[in-house]
C-alpha cells in the first residue's frame, strides 16, 4: 500500500499522455448528446463515481445520478434509459452486479461507458465504450492509485477540453507527498477508537473514501458526511473523545465548511485539517477545485497506512477482504 500510494505521480502522467485515447471516448459521448447521467459502482469506486456526479452536474449541467444496481439486477427492473448515459466504475471490471447492471443498462437503451483499470475484464466487454485508467498492478486490499486514477479519467472523459492546471497535478501529487506530516497526525489519533470525516462540494468524495481507507486498514468505526449533513443532527454525537478530520480546500467547498468548523469548534471536538496549511498538508497551489480531490485524497491514505501500521495490522491485507469483491 505504502508503495502504491508513491505511485501517484507516475500514474498521472500515464493517464495524461494518453488523454487524446480518452478524449475519443468523450467525443462520441457528447455526440449521443445524453439528457441524464447515471453511475454505477461499488466500495472505493463508488466515491470516484460520487466525483463523476458532481463533474456532471456543474461542468456539464446535466442531472447525474448514481444507480443503484440491485434494482436492475436484484428485482429486475427495465426502465427505459434511452438518451442516458451510464457509466460503470470498478477498478476489477469483475463484480457481477455491475457486469449485469451495465448489460441490463444498454440493453434499456443508454449509452454504456466502462472506467475500469482492467481493459480486458467482463465488464469492459459489455460496455459500448470503455476507459482504460491505465493504474497498473494493484496488489494492495486497499485501494488507492487506482482511486485517484478512476478520478482523473473521469474528469479527462467528462470535462471536454480539460484544463492547463492538469499538467501541474503530477508535480502536485510529488509534492503534497514530500509534506507527509501523517506521522505526527496518527501519534494524536491512535488512541481514537471511532472518527468522523467531513467535507463539502468535490472533497464530499475525498471524505467518504478517507473514512473507508481508515475502517478497511486500522479498523476504526469511521463515518463519512457532508458538512452539511453533520449540521442535521450528527453533530450530537462529537465531542472531546471523537476527532474530526476536515478537508478544507481552497474554493466554494472549503468555504462552506466555515459553520462546520465553528461548530466543531464549540463542541471542542478535536479536529486535523486537511488542506493547505492544515494538519495534513496538500499543495493546491495552481489547482482549479475540481481536481483538488486527487491530491486532497494522499494525505489520508497515509494516515490509514500509518494507524495501521502503529497498531500492529497489515493494510496490505485487511482481515475478512479480498482485492475483487462479488456481489450480486
Amino acid at each position: 500500500m505504502a508503495a502504491e500510494i508513491g505511485e501517484q505521480p507516475r500514474v498521472f502522467e500515464r493517464l495524461l499522455a494518453a488523454r487524446s485515447v480518452i478524449a475519443q471516448v468523450g467525443d462520441a459521448v457528447r455526440r449521443a448528446a445524453p439528457r441524464f447521467v447515471l453511475l454505477a459502482a461499488r466500495g472505493t469506486s463508488d466515491h470516484a463515481a460520487l466525483y463523476g456526479k458532481y463533474l456532471v452536474e456543474t461542468r456539464l449541467g446535466l442531472p447525474a445520478g448514481l444507480a443503484s444496481p440491485s434494482t436492475l439486477t436484484v428485482y429486475g427492473s427495465r426502465p427505459d434509459l434511452h438518451d442516458v448515459l451510464f457509466v460503470a466504475v470498478s477498478q476489477s471490471g469483475s463484480s457481477p452486479d455491475l457486469v449485469d447492471s451495465t448489460a441490463a443498462a444498454r440493453a434499456c437503451g443508454a449509452l454504456t461507458v466502462a472506467v475500469t483499470n482492467a481493459p480486458d475484464s467482463p465488464l469492459a466487454q459489455v460496455a459500448e465504450l470503455q476507459v482504460d485508467v491505465l493504474a497498473g498492478a494493484e496488489l494492495a486490499v486497499a485501494a488507492t492509485k487506482t482511486y485517484t486514477a478512476e478520478l482523473l479519467a473521469l474528469h479527462l472523459l467528462l470535462c471536454p477540453g480539460g484544463d492547463p492546471a492538469l499538467g501541474r497535478l503530477p508535480e502536485a501529487t510529488e509534492r503534497t507527498l514530500q509534506a507527509d506530516r501523517s506521522s505526527e497526525v496518527a501519534d494524536r489519533l491512535r488512541a481514537a477508537a471511532r472518527m468522523v470525516v467531513t467535507a463539502r462540494g468535490y472533497s464530499y468524495p475525498t471524505a467518504r473514501e478517507g473514512a473507508l481507507k481508515l475502517m478497511e486498514t486500522s479498523y476504526l468505526s469511521a463515518a463519512a458526511f457532508s458538512g452539511a449533513d453533520l449540521l442535521h443532527g450528527p453533530m450530537a454525537m462529537i465531542d472531546t473523545d471523537v476527532p474530526v478530520v476536515a478537508v478544507v480546500s481552497p474554493g466554494r467547498g472549503g468555504r462552506a465548511m466555515a459553520p462546520v468548523l465553528e461548530r466543531l469548534r464549540e463542541r471542542r471536538a478535536p479536529v486535523v485539517q486537511v488542506g493547505p496549511g492544515g494538519g495534513l498538508p496538500v499543495d493546491a497551489d495552481g489547482l482549479a477545485e475540481e481536481l483538488l480531490p486527487l491530491v486532497e485524497i494522499l494525505p489520508l491514505q497515509r494516515l490509514a497506512w500509518r494507524l495501521a501500521v502503529e497498531h500492529g495490522y497489515d493494510p496490505d491485507r485487511p482481515r475478512g477482504l479480498a482485492k475483487i469483491t462479488e456481489t450480486w
